[in-house]
């Protein structure tokens, strides 16, 4: 997937948040330890630093909301990470984001932190950024 189909799928998906720009994503991918899990309707951009995946973000498609995609995407990079030699998984998402909170919890996630006032909502006031944590199980040496 491209940057710009990415910002384009990612303005799509996040009407409420600014969305990033097709710049942003372009200085994203080419950056150290990041890699994208895409499909038609959706992508996860993660990067991993050594023993630790970060989720940057997560985006798909309004139409394809509530189908799963969501959830394979991240199960693809759950056990992409994994696999790499991860040994913690985290991510950021707004607390005001059932949809988003429900998926990660229920994928093992557990918020660890919280970032007060992290989402701007013009003219709404900001919303706190939950960080969620999930260890992961590396694949045993050969």
């Amino acid at each position: 997937m491209t940057p710009a189909e990415m910002a384009r799928l990612h303005r799509a998906a996040f009407r409420a948040d600014r969305a990033w720009s097709r710049e942003e994503f372009a200085q994203l991918i080419e950056a150290y330890g990041v890699r994208s899990f895409a499909v038609p309707q959706g992508f996860a951009l993660t990067r991993q630093i050594v023993d630790e995946v970060e989720l940057l973000t997560l985006a798909v498609h309004p139409a394809a909301q509530g189908t799963g995609l969501g959830r394979r995407l991240m199960q693809t990079w759950i056990a992409h990470a994994a696999g790499c030699g991860a040994v913690t998984a985290f991510l950021e998402v707004a607390a005001d984001n059932p949809r988003a909170l429900h998926l990660y919890e229920s994928l093992g996630f557990r918020v660890t932190g919280r970032r007060p006032h992290y989402y701007g909502r013009s003219p709404e006031p900001a919303v706190d950024a939950l960080v969620m944590s999930l260890a992961l199980s590396p694949l045993p040496d050969p």
